[in-house]
């Protein structure tokens, strides 16, 4: 691509266009004048945020990488550590029922979906998969978007860029502009939040999404730069606010997540925010985000092995599992023992009773194809 003066490297069908980083960037074109696309991903793939405390991986390992016949493989010889552990298991994290919890309250209906900081693209495949066409994620670090391009999310439009700097992106009318589990990890929030808004077109019809906001007053939330509740409302003063935490248990038992005040949410660990022209119905009933997709094959969630449960990591369990308030533990069982027929049921995407309370509690998962 050129903007008239200079050239980016486009790489998998990602345009790579972060600030900051002449030397990378003239590195990665040339590459690609050369011919050379996998030098050109290799030099992008060792890029990384300013918060990760991790030397890249070998050249060898990056280039192996491109070449890995699934997301596993590929986030270890990525050596992404604890964020590949939360790559490969966010479908079964109580942050991510939080996510489908308010994404089902608050959907995006026919406004096309912009996600800064999409990593992965979790949110961007669930939504795909349900048929919405018009999904773009933005993110950062190249080797998460690649990840989402092979892996998670292949149909979605991918952008690398910084949230800091000038966004790339300016959608045509109002759009749905939703972030979850980031912000708290930036300097310059109410610029971030403030280009949302820009971009959501809120006049227009469109919404800003701020999922799972860390609460500086409980303690044990301190990772990034968190605000206490009434600052996070301050980024969005007219949202609705909620108790992450009400958002799991809603999305476990089928239930309607209700708002809740700044002053009910100083006890909260993290809360999430909600502008949009127009609050949903009183009478809301959890819809198809919280069931699986019909027809689609659900297969037994990898933290099982021979019918028991293993947690990823000690850093996993200790926030995903048994630290929050509503932590895994809670709703995966320590073993489970599956019937064949069951099995059966899940794989060839038959929606029984048994399959769908297998699904509510993250036991049965429609992870991807080469999971």
């Amino acid at each position: 691509m050129s903007d008239g003066e200079r050239r980016w490297p486009v790489v998998a069908g990602i345009p790579w266009l972060r600030t900051g980083r002449e030397e990378l960037r003239e590195r990665a074109v040339g590459h690609l004048a050369r011919g050379d696309v996998t030098g050109s991903a290799v030099a992008l793939l060792a890029d990384a945020d300013d918060w990760w405390d991790r030397p890249p991986p070998p050249a060898g390992r990056l280039r192996a990488a491109l070449a890995a016949p699934t997301l596993r493989e590929a986030v270890r010889l990525l050596d992404m550590g604890r964020v590949g552990d939360y790559f490969l298991h966010r479908w079964s994290d109580p942050t991510w029922l939080a996510v489908l919890a308010l994404t089902d309250r608050h959907p995006p209906g026919e406004l096309p979906v912009l996600e800064p900081a999409c990593g992965a693209g979790h949110l961007l495949r669930e939504l795909a998969l349900r048929g919405h066409r018009e999904v773009t994620g933005i993110d950062v670090v190249f080797a998460k978007l690649w990840l989402a391009r092979r892996f998670v999310a292949p149909t979605a439009r991918l952008i690398c860029a910084d949230l800091t700097a000038p966004w790339p992106l300016l959608p045509r009318g109002p759009a749905y502009v939703a972030c979850h589990d980031a912000l708290y990890f930036l300097p310059d929030k109410h610029r971030v939040v403030h280009r949302a808004c820009l971009r959501a077109d809120r006049d227009g019809g469109g919404a800003v999404v701020l999922g799972h906001c860390h609460n500086a007053l409980v303690p044990g939330q301190g990772a990034g730069l968190p605000l206490d509740p009434a600052g996070w409302r301050s980024l969005l003063p007219h949202a609705l606010c909620y108790d992450d935490a009400e958002l799991t248990r809603a999305a476990l038992e089928g239930t309607a997540p209700a708002p809740r005040s700044v002053r009910e949410l100083a006890g909260s660990a993290a809360l999430a925010l909600v502008d949009a022209p127009a609050p949903p119905p009183v009478h809301h009933r959890p819809g198809r985000l919280l069931r699986p997709v019909p027809g689609r094959p659900l297969r037994l969630n990898p933290l099982y092995r021979a019918g028991r449960r293993h947690w990823p990591g000690e850093r996993w369990r200790a926030e995903y599992a048994v630290a929050s308030p509503v932590g895994a533990a809670d709703y995966l069982p320590e073993r489970v023992r599956l019937s064949e027929d069951v099995l059966a049921d899940a794989r060839a995407g038959r929606p029984t009773p048994e399959v769908l309370e297998y699904a509510r509690r993250r036991v049965l998962l429609d992870l991807p194809e080469r999971w």
